[in-house]
C-alpha cells in the first residue's frame, strides 16, 4: 500500500452543497468506462493552435520590442532582424517537426535529452523545461497587463499586479475543469487577435507603401552611417546581440511537440499541421511588427509597449481608430493569457513525466478525476505567483529569464539530434546529411542565442534562471535516489520472501463468507504486498479462514495514453491479484480477490472495503505502510500514507483495520 502513488483523497461523506459546488467550479468528474473519452479530451490540429500554438504567436508581443529596443538609435538594423526572425522561426519549427516524427508519443526536451544524450541531460532539460514553463505563465501574464493597461491613465497602473494575480488564480481554475474546457473558452480570443492584428501589420505596411522607396533609401543611409560609425564587425555584434536578446520572439514553438498526448489522431500529422500553423503565423507577425516599428518610427512611451504606440499611430489614419486602437490591445492581452496555458498544458506533462521516471514525487503523476494533473497544475500556479510577486510583472525583466531556459532546452535537443544522426551516418540506405545540417544550423543558432543572453543578462535575471534550473536538478537527483534506496531495500524483502519454502499442497476447503476473514489491500505484486499478507497470518495465527485482496488499479498520467489503456491497467491489476491469491492457496487457505479502477486509491479501496463488508460479516482489514526507522518530513511527501488516510474512513464507518508496518532502515 506504502508504495503506491499518492492521491488526493477526498471524502465522500462531504456534503451535498461542498459537492455540487467542487463540480461547479472544477467540473462533475469524468466516466472512466467511457471508451470515448480519450476521442473526447484530444484535440484538432486547430484547437491545438489555439491552447499550444498561442505561446509562440503571443511572444510578438514582447520579443520584437526587446529586439527593436536594443537597436537603439541603429533601426535601420530593424530589416535584418526581421529576415533572421523569419529564418530562426522556420528552421526551429523544421527541427521540431522532425523531432515529432522520431518522438511520436511526445518529442518534448525532457524526452528528447534522455533518449539521445542520457538521463543526466534527460534531467537537466526537464528541470528547465519546468522553469520555462512557470516562467511562460509569468511572462504571458505579466506582458498581458503591459499590454491591457497601455490605453489606460497612468494613475490605474497601480491595479496592473493585483489583475495580474487574479489571472492565475483564474486559469488555475479552468485548467483544473480540463484542457479542452479551457481552450474552447479562450478560442474567441485567439481569432480575435488575429483579425486586429492582420488589419495592424497589413494596414502599417500599405499605409506607407507610396514612402516604401524613401524608407529603403534611409535604411541605405542608415547602413552606411552604421558603417562609418560602427564598422562591420561592431555592426554585425549589435546585430547579433539585438537578435539574440529578442530571442523571447522564438519561445513557444517547442510546446507542440511537448504536447502530442493531447492531439487527435493521427497524431503526428495533426501535430505536424499545427506546427506549420504556428510558424506561419508567428513568423508573419513578428517580422510585420518589426518592420513597423521601422516604417511609423515607433520609439518608447512611459506605461505603453511599442505595439501600444504603433496601434495609436495606425488607428489615428483609420475611421473608428480609437476603438480599433483598444480592442487591439485587449486583444493581444487576452491573447496573452491563452499563452499562458502552454505552461499549464505542458508544465504538469513534464512533471508528470519526470514523476514516472522518479526524479519528483511520484503523487505529480497522479490524475484527479477531471483526469488532469491537478498537483502539478495547482504547483505551476503557485510557483508562477511567486515568479510575478518577486519581479513585481516586469516584463523585460522576466523575458530574460525566460529565453535562457527555453534556448537551454532548444539546444540540448538540438544536440541529441546531431549526436544521434552523427552516429547512424553508416547505415545502410539512411539519409543522414540534410536533417544533419537542419538540426547543426539549429544548433548554431540556439547556442548563439543562449550564450549571448547569458552573458549579456547575466546580472539582470540570468543567474537566477540558472540558479532556479540548478536547485530544480539538485533536488530531482536527491529524489531519485531516496527512490532507489527504498526500491532496493524492498526488493532485497522481496527475494527473501520469494524464497520461502512452500507449504505441501493440500485440498482447499471452500470459501465460506460466514467464516472470519482477512481483507489485505494490496498494491502491485511486491515485497511489500507478501510481507503484509504474511505478517497477517503471523499477527493472527488460525484466526483467518478466508483471504480476500483488495486493490484498485490507478489510472495516472503515465497510465492514460489512449482507448485500451483502461483495459491494459485492469488486466496487469488482475494479474497481481492471482497471483497473491495462488500465494495464499498454497498455504491451505481459500482466498479472492476484488478490484476497482479509477484516479483516487483512498476512495476506490474505501468502497471496495464497505462492499467487502457487506459480503463477509466477520471481516478484518489489513493493510501494510512502510515505515522508516528515522523519521523525516519529506518522507510524507514522497510516500503516500494511503492506509492512514483509509483507515479514518473505515473507522468511521465502524470497520477494523490493522495497518501492519514494513520498516525501512
Amino acid at each position: 500500500m506504502g508504495d503506491a502513488p499518492g492521491h488526493d483523497g477526498g471524502s465522500q461523506a462531504s456534503p451535498p452543497f461542498l459537492e455540487r459546488f467542487k463540480h461547479l467550479l472544477f467540473g462533475a468528474p469524468r466516466d472512466l468506462t467511457d471508451r470515448r473519452i480519450f476521442h473526447r479530451l484530444s484535440v484538432v490540429a486547430f484547437l491545438a493552435w489555439v491552447g499550444l500554438g498561442a505561446d509562440g504567436l503571443s511572444s510578438s508581443a514582447y520579443g520584437p520590442e526587446e529586439a527593436f529596443r536594443t537597436l537603439g538609435a541603429h533601426t535601420y538594423l530593424a530589416v535584418p532582424i526581421a529576415v533572421l526572425m523569419i529564418t530562426t522561426v522556420f528552421i526551429i519549427s523544421a527541427c521540431y517537426s522532425r523531432l515529432i516524427d522520431r518522438f511520436p508519443h511526445g518529442g518534448g526536451g525532457y524526452v528528447v535529452a534522455t533518449a539521445l544524450l542520457g538521463e543526466r541531460a534527460g534531467v537537466v532539460s526537464g528541470s528547465a523545461l519546468l522553469v520555462d514553463y512557470v516562467l511562460t505563465i509569468t511572462v504571458s501574464i505579466a506582458a498581458a497587463g503591459d499590454a491591457m493597461f497601455s490605453f489606460l491613465p497612468l494613475d490605474w497602473h497601480e491595479l496592473k499586479l493585483p489583475a495580474e494575480i487574479v489571472l492565475i488564480l483564474g486559469l488555475v481554475t479552468i485548467n483544473i475543469r480540463g484542457v479542452k474546457e479551457s481552450i474552447l473558452i479562450l478560442m474567441p480570443v485567439f481569432i480575435l487577435f488575429l483579425a486586429t492584428h492582420a488589419v495592424l501589420i497589413g494596414g502599417g505596411i500599405l499605409a506607407h507603401a507610396d514612402a516604401l522607396g524613401d524608407a529603403a533609401r534611409e535604411v541605405h543611409q542608415g547602413f552606411r552611417m552604421g558603417l562609418s560609425s560602427l564598422g562591420v564587425g561592431g555592426m554585425l555584434l549589435l546585430l547579433v546581440h539585438a537578435y539574440s536578446l529578442g530571442g523571447g520572439t522564438y519561445t513557444g514553438i517547442e510546446a507542440v511537440s511537448n504536447g502530442l498526448p493531447i492531439m487527435r489522431q493521427p497524431r503526428v500529422r495533426t501535430a505536424k499541421r499545427t506546427m506549420v500553423y504556428m510558424a506561419t503565423s508567428l513568423a508573419l507577425t513578428a517580422s510585420g511588427l518589426t518592420l513597423c516599428y521601422l516604417l511609423w518610427k515607433v520609439s518608447v512611451t512611459p506605461g505603453k509597449t511599442l505595439n501600444a504606440v504603433l496601434a495609436e499611430q495606425v488607428a489615428s489614419s483609420l475611421a473608428l481608430g480609437a476603438g480599433f486602437k483598444i480592442l487591439t490591445l485587449l486583444s493581444e492581452g487576452m491573447l496573452l493569457v491563452v499563452a499562458a496555458q502552454a505552461g499549464f498544458i505542458d508544465g504538469p506533462r513534464v512533471l508528470a513525466n519526470m514523476a514516472i521516471d522518479s526524479w519528483f514525487p511520484r503523487r505529480f503523476a497522479a490524475l484527479s478525476d477531471r483526469l488532469t494533473t491537478r498537483n502539478g497544475i495547482v504547483l505551476m500556479g503557485g510557483t508562477a505567483l511567486a515568479a510575478i510577486l518577486y519581479t513585481k510583472g516586469d516584463v523585460r525583466h522576466i523575458v530574460v529569464m525566460y529565453s535562457i531556459n527555453v534556448f537551454l532546452t532548444f539546444s540540448l535537443s538540438m544536440l541529441g539530434m546531431v549526436h544521434s544522426l552523427w552516429q547512424q551516418r553508416r547505415r545502410k540506405g539512411f539519409s543522414w546529411r540534410r536533417p544533419f545540417l537542419l538540426f547543426a544550423l539549429g544548433l548554431i543558432f540556439c547556442v548563439t542565442i543562449l550564450a549571448i543572453t547569458v552573458v549579456a543578462k547575466f546580472g539582470e535575471g540570468g543567474w537566477i534562471t540558472l540558479a532556479a534550473t540548478g536547485t530544480v536538478v539538485l533536488f530531482c537527483f536527491w529524489v531519485r535516489r531516496h527512490y532507489q534506496i527504498v526500491t532496493a531495500k524492498l526488493a532485497a524483502l522481496y527475494a527473501s520472501l520469494a524464497q520461502m519454502p512452500r507449504i505441501p499442497e493440500k485440498a482447499l476447503a471452500p470459501l465460506d463468507a460466514s467464516q472470519p476473514t482477512a481483507a489485505v489491500l494490496v498494491g502491485s505484486y511486491s515485497g511489500l504486498g507478501i510481507h503484509t499478507t504474511l505478517a497477517a497470518f503471523r499477527a493472527f495465527p488460525g484466526q483467518f479462514k478466508n483471504v480476500v485482496f483488495l486493490s484498485a488499479g490507478v489510472i495516472d498520467s503515465g497510465a492514460f495514453k489512449g482507448e485500451d489503456s483502461l483495459d491494459r491497467l485492469r488486466e496487469q491489476t488482475a494479474g497481481d491479484l492471482q497471483k497473491y491469491k495462488e500465494l495464499v492457496e498454497s498455504r491451505g487457505v481459500p482466498a479472492t480477490y476484488r478490484m476497482a479502477i479509477g484516479t483516487d486509491v483512498v476512495s476506490e479501496l474505501e468502497q471496495l472495503c464497505l462492499e467487502a463488508a457487506k459480503e463477509f460479516p466477520q471481516i478484518t482489514f489489513v493493510a501494510g505502510q512502510l515505515i522508516f526507522q528515522r523519521e523525516r518530513w519529506y518522507q510524507a511527501i514522497l510516500h503516500n500514507e494511503t492506509a492512514f488516510a483509509l483507515q479514518r474512513r473505515l473507522q468511521v464507518a465502524g470497520h477494523t483495520i490493522v495497518i501492519l508496518p514494513a520498516r525501512v532502515e
